[in-house]
C-alpha cells in the first residue's frame, strides 16, 4: 500500500519562500502570457488575458418585430372570477392585436468586414436588428443567411467604420470532456459577462428537429440571453454557439448546449457564399435498428444499421431502388449504425452527388446507388407525405383510415381503431415511435371508431387546453402503449 504526503508551510514561511524568486525569474513569468501563470493541474489561474482579447469581438443583438395575432382563449371555460377580470378590462375579442416583439441574445464578429455569427432564433422574424459592440456603440445589422436546422444566422452590420475585431471558428475542432472552455455574451442584457467551466459531454442529441447537430454539452454558465454567444477554448478560438440550456427554471443549472465549431463553419461558408444551405435529400424514414428489432427480423446481434421504415412517394430513394424493410450498414464504405448519423451524412452530401449505399435485405448484402435531390425546406418537409386518398385523413403527420377486415383480425382491434398507413419523417407521430400497421383505438379515454371520433377527441382536448391529446396504440407486435401527441402547431 503506498501513502502520499502532503507538506503544509506555514504562511509566513509560504510568503518568505516565494520572496526568495528572483525578481528576474519573476519578471520572466510574467512576460511569458498566459499559460505561465498555469499550475501543475492544467488549470489556469486566471482568465483576464484571454477574456481581454476574445471581448472586442463579442457583441449583444437586440431584434425587434412584430408578433403574429393570436386566438383569445374560450373565455367561457375560465372561473367566474377570472372571466369578470377579462370581460372588465378589453372585453372579449376574437383576437389579439399584433404586438412587439423583442428579444436579446448574442453573437460575435467572424470578419474585419462586419460578419457576426448568431442564433437563428434570436433574430427569427425580426425587422429591425441592433448590434451592439463592446466599445458603446450600436450598429445596424441585416441578415444574409439563416438555418433554422442548425439555429444558425449570418448577419453583416451595415454602418459603422471597420476593421472589426473578430474571433475565428475553430474548423478542426478537437476539444475533449473535461477541457477548460470560456464563454462570453449578453446573458439578461448584462453585456460583456464572462463564465467559465469545461465540456461536460460532447455529441448530444435534442431530438429530430436537430438533427444535423451534435451538442457539445459544458457547465460554464449560460442563461437567457447568451443565445448565439461563443464559447471559447484557452487558446482564443471559438469552439462553440451557444444554442440551448435544460432548466427547470430558467435560470442556469449547469447543463448548457453549445453547437460545434466545425459545424458552424460549415454552415457560415455556405451562407456566405449563397445566402443558404443545401443539403443532400434521399427520402426516407430511417430509425434505429433496436435488439428488439433485430431479433424479430432472425438478425444477428452483432448487425449495426438503420432501418428504412418507409421509402417516401417520388423521391430519390424511390427511383434508386429502396424498399421498405431495408437495413443500411453502410454509406459510401463506412459504417452507418443510427438514423441520426444517417441523415447527418446525408445532408452533408451536395445535391446531385451520387451515394453508394450498402443495404441488407433479405438477408443479402446488396448495392443502391441514388443521385441525391435537394433536401426540401422545413414547411415542405411538413406536406412530404403521399396525397390522400377517399377514406383517408392526416394529422400529426400520420395518414390514418379504416382498418379492413384483416387488419381488425390481425392486431385484434374488434369494431374500434384507426389504422396508420404513412408516417410523415420529423413529425410528432414520427417522434413517438408510432409505424405504419399501428392503430391508434382511443383518445382522451374513448374509443376511436372513425375518422369523427379521433377528430372529436383532439377538439375536446384544445378546447380543454390540453398541451396534448392521450392515445392508446395497438402496435403491429400486438402490445399495446399510450402516446401524448403534442396539440402545438397541429391543426
Amino acid at each position: 500500500m503506498t501513502f502520499k504526503t502532503r507538506l503544509i508551510l506555514p504562511a509566513a514561511l509560504l510568503s518568505a519562500a516565494l520572496a526568495a524568486v528572483p525578481a528576474c525569474a519573476q519578471e520572466e513569468q510574467r512576460n511569458a502570457g498566459p499559460y505561465a501563470y498555469a499550475s501543475p493541474n492544467g488549470a489556469p489561474m486566471s482568465f483576464a488575458d484571454l477574456i481581454d482579447e476574445v471581448s472586442p469581438a463579442v457583441v449583444s443583438i437586440e431584434a425587434r418585430g412584430s408578433s403574429e395575432p393570436s386566438e383569445m382563449p374560450d373565455m367561457s371555460q375560465l372561473p367566474p372570477q377570472f372571466r369578470e377580470f377579462f370581460e372588465r378590462f378589453g372585453g372579449l375579442p376574437g383576437q389579439q392585436a399584433p404586438r412587439p416583439r423583442r428579444s436579446q441574445g448574442s453573437g460575435f464578429f467572424i470578419s474585419a468586414d462586419g460578419y457576426v455569427v448568431t442564433n437563428n432564433h434570436v433574430i427569427d422574424g425580426a425587422d429591425e436588428i441592433q448590434v451592439g459592440l463592446a466599445d458603446g456603440r450600436t450598429l445596424a445589422a441585416e441578415v444574409v443567411g439563416t438555418d433554422a436546422p442548425t439555429d444558425l444566422a449570418l448577419l453583416r452590420v451595415t454602418e459603422g467604420d471597420g476593421p472589426f475585431s473578430y474571433v475565428e471558428l475553430d474548423r478542426d475542432l478537437d476539444i475533449r470532456v473535461g477541457d477548460w472552455v470560456v464563454a462570453v455574451g449578453n446573458p439578461f442584457g448584462l453585456g460583456g459577462t464572462a463564465t467559465a467551466g469545461i465540456v461536460s459531454a460532447s455529441g448530444r442529441q435534442m431530438g429530430p428537429q436537430q438533427a444535423y447537430t451534435d451538442f457539445l454539452q459544458i457547465d460554464a454558465p449560460i442563461n437567457r440571453g447568451n443565445s448565439g454567444g461563443p464559447t471559447f477554448d484557452l487558446n482564443g478560438n471559438v469552439v462553440g454557439v451557444n444554442s440551448a440550456i435544460i432548466s427547470p427554471t430558467g435560470g442556469n443549472v449547469g447543463i448548457g448546449f453549445a453547437i460545434p465549431s466545425d459545424l458552424a463553419a460549415q454552415v457560415v461558408d455556405q451562407l456566405i457564399d449563397t445566402g443558404e444551405v443545401r443539403r443532400g435529400y434521399l427520402g426516407v424514414a430511417p430509425s434505429d435498428l433496436t435488439d428488439d428489432l433485430k431479433e424479430a427480423m432472425g438478425l444477428d446481434p452483432d448487425v449495426e444499421g438503420v432501418l428504412i421504415n418507409q421509402v417516401i412517394a417520388g423521391t430519390p430513394a424511390e427511383d434508386g431502388g429502396f424498399e421498405n424493410g431495408d437495413i443500411v450498414t453502410a454509406i459510401n464504405g463506412n459504417p452507418v449504425s443510427d438514423a441520426r448519423a444517417l441523415t447527418r451524412r446525408v445532408g452533408a452530401v451536395p445535391p446531385g452527388e451520387t451515394v453508394r449505399f450498402t443495404v441488407l435485405r433479405d438477408g443479402r448484402e446488396r448495392t443502391v446507388r441514388v443521385e441525391l435531390a435537394e433536401r426540401p425546406g422545413e414547411d415542405e418537409m411538413q406536406d412530404t407525405g403521399p396525397a390522400l386518398e377517399p377514406g383517408q385523413m392526416r394529422m400529426f403527420g400520420m395518414t390514418l383510415e379504416v382498418p379492413d377486415d384483416e387488419a381488425r383480425e390481425r392486431l385484434g382491434l374488434g369494431e374500434r381503431g384507426l389504422i396508420i398507413t404513412d408516417i410523415e419523417p420529423q413529425s410528432e407521430a414520427a417522434e413517438k415511435g408510432l409505424r405504419p400497421g399501428d392503430a391508434i383505438v382511443e383518445a382522451v379515454g374513448s374509443d376511436v371508431t372513425s375518422m369523427e371520433d379521433f377528430q372529436s377527441a383532439v377538439e375536446d382536448a384544445r378546447e380543454r387546453g390540453r398541451a396534448a391529446v392521450l392515445v392508446y396504440v395497438r402496435t403491429q407486435g400486438g402490445q399495446g402503449r399510450y402516446v401524448a401527441l403534442e396539440l402545438d402547431g397541429e391543426e
